[in-house]
């Protein structure tokens, strides 16, 4: 039964309950009185969900349960990041998308971390290179015609800098926009030994410099965002949000984080799906009929049987593309079978 001071249900039904949510805390309270604020921009169109795997059905299909929409909302009324744990393959990035979805909080912005990954990649990037190039172009154009295809920064002649700088998933989230964005660091337990320390001021400020455009001064530039074809004014080179985003890290469990990072986050393991929960996902991903199917109930029985009396580590993905092939006839003959359980159904802790 959903709590008076729910904002997230859990239910996959678009809804407005982010109006309701009280203000922030005054220790994570961000943004100035009557500074401007961002619109969301509109959800992605059809042929980017497409290809996501379908994140717009499977969120809709997401059924979280009670202790994953309590820590959600602890998340969001606290204005904390969530880290969420658990094992490959149990649907921690798809509570992302769901949340984003139910409460209308616009395409979520996503940083795939890996172990090269910096902090600067998550919030901007920059290219002086390519500015470089354009500005020799731009001269040697000077004599000939106007340059009138090329980027020019009104006051000094040179290529305008904001054309060169884009905005990461993590710098774009931070942006001041008027209801919060969801934010998930996919796997930052691949990250080296510093990310999550480096993260730690960010998440506390809520905000971060570009040196390249503070050493220009209080003027505005505009910059690229993560969001597809998306852009923004930046002033004096600062990024500050109005409203904490809605951090998601997920963890495989492969690490230990450091306690300052793990102080400042709500903390959420989630554990391997149900029958119910899996046949909700069958059907944002195969359709109703095919989770209505006596075959998918069985393989379904099979999947979670071995994960429970064999210890087998199998992820979800693992499950839908045996099931796509079933229907495909893989099974029809022995050899599909085998091919199924020994290939398709494999444990990933079976060497």
């Amino acid at each position: 039964m959903a709590e008076d001071w729910w904002i997230y249900r859990g239910t996959g039904v678009p809804h407005d309950g982010i109006a309701r949510l009280p203000e922030a805390p005054a220790w994570r309270a961000f943004g100035e009185p009557g500074e401007a604020v961002q619109e969301l921009p509109p959800e992605e169109s059809g042929a980017v969900t497409a290809r996501r795997l379908g994140r717009a059905r499977q969120a809709a299909a997401h059924r979280a349960d009670e202790r994953e929409v309590q820590l959600v909302n602890l998340a969001l009324h606290l204005r904390r990041p969530l880290l969420i744990t658990g094992k490959p393959g149990v649907g921690k990035s798809t509570l992302a998308y769901a949340v984003a979805h139910e409460l209308g909080l616009g395409p979520v912005l996503r940083w795939p971390v890996t172990s090269r990954s910096a902090l600067r990649d998550g919030l901007y990037s920059y290219d002086a290179i390519g500015r470089l190039h354009e500005a020799g172009l731009r001269r040697e154009a000077a004599d000939r015609r106007p340059a009138r295809h090329l980027r020019v920064d009104r006051e000094s002649g040179e290529p305008g800098i904001g054309g060169f700088l884009r905005l990461g998933p993590l710098g774009t989230a931070l942006l001041p926009w008027r209801r919060p964005r969801v934010l998930l660091i996919d796997e930052i337990d691949k990250s080296d030994l510093d990310l999550p320390n480096d993260l730690l001021n960010v998440f506390e400020e809520g905000e971060f410099e570009i040196p390249e455009l503070v050493r220009l001064g209080p003027g505005e530039h505009t910059v690229g965002t993560a969001d597809h074809g998306g852009t923004t004014v930046v002033r004096g080179g600062v990024v500050r949000c109005a409203q904490f985003p809605l951090v998601v890290l997920t963890s495989n469990g492969e690490r230990e984080f450091p306690s300052a990072l793990l102080r400042r986050c709500v903390r959420l393991e989630i554990q391997p799906p149900g029958a119910e929960r899996l046949a909700a996902m069958v059907a944002a991903h195969l359709g109703e009929e095919a989770a209505a199917a006596g075959s998918t109930r069985a393989l379904i029985a099979e999947f979670l049987r071995r994960q429970r009396e064999e210890g087998a580590e199998l992820a979800n993905d693992q499950l839908l593309n045996a099931l796509l092939m079933a229907g495909r006839g893989l099974v029809d003959g022995e050899r599909g079978h085998d091919v199924l359980h020994d290939v398709l159904l494999r444990p990933l802790n079976e060497s």
